[in-house]
Order: structure tokens, then C-alpha cells, then sequence
């Protein structure tokens, strides 16, 4: 079975990547990957390529997903309602429970 990885859209504070990268755990950023200012269906594509569950704030990915865009996973935390600390908890522990295999298509919601 295949541990989590994650991408964080650019809408996402470094400091989550960093939280996650202190524990060990891969994680890729939008600006990072050369992805800065492409559209959220490359940024869902490139997700898919790498084998990473897809963490945003950002609710336009939540309409793709209800138009049947493929994805490994969406992880989504609405703005302002979760701490950095928190935020990084709750990938944390997907990431310590979960399997990529189990998550294909699925929304966590943070």
C-alpha cells in the first residue's frame, strides 16, 4: 500500500508544506513544480501524474470534482476556519490512516 503524498495549491501558506516536510512526509507546492498561475485542472492533473492528494482552500475544486474531474483526492479546508497547527494535523493524521489506493475521486474535508 501507498502512503499519502501531497500538492498544495498556490493558495496555500508554505508553512503547511513545511509542517508536513518536519514530519517527513512528501509534499510538493504549486510554485515549486512551475505550476504558478495554471489553471486548477493542471494543477489537478499534475496531482494525478504524481500520485498526490490535492490540498486547497480554494472551492472551485470542490465544482470539479462535482463535474467528475478525475483526482486522486481533494483535501479541502475552508479560508480562516483552521489554524496552520490544525491544517497540518489533519494531513497528518490522513496521512497516517489513509492509503492513496482507498482515496481515488474522495473529498476530506479539514
Amino acid at each position: 500500500m501507498a502512503k499519502l503524498k501531497f500538492h498544495l495549491d498556490e493558495q496555500v501558506s508554505r508553512s503547511v508544506a513545511e509542517g508536513l516536510r518536519r514530519r517527513g512526509i512528501d509534499v510538493t507546492v504549486t510554485p515549486d513544480v512551475g505550476l504558478r498561475g495554471e489553471s486548477d485542472l493542471a494543477q489537478l492533473e499534475f496531482a494525478v501524474e504524481q500520485g498526490r492528494v490535492l490540498f486547497t482552500q480554494d472551492d472551485d475544486f470542490l465544482a470539479l470534482h462535482q463535474q467528475g474531474v478525475e483526482h486522486c483526492e481533494i483535501a479541502y479546508c475552508h479560508p480562516r476556519s483552521r489554524s496552520i497547527g490544525e491544517i497540518v494535523a489533519g494531513l497528518v493524521l490522513m496521512w497516517e490512516v489513509l492509503e492513496l489506493e482507498e482515496v481515488h475521486n474522495a473529498i476530506e474535508f479539514l
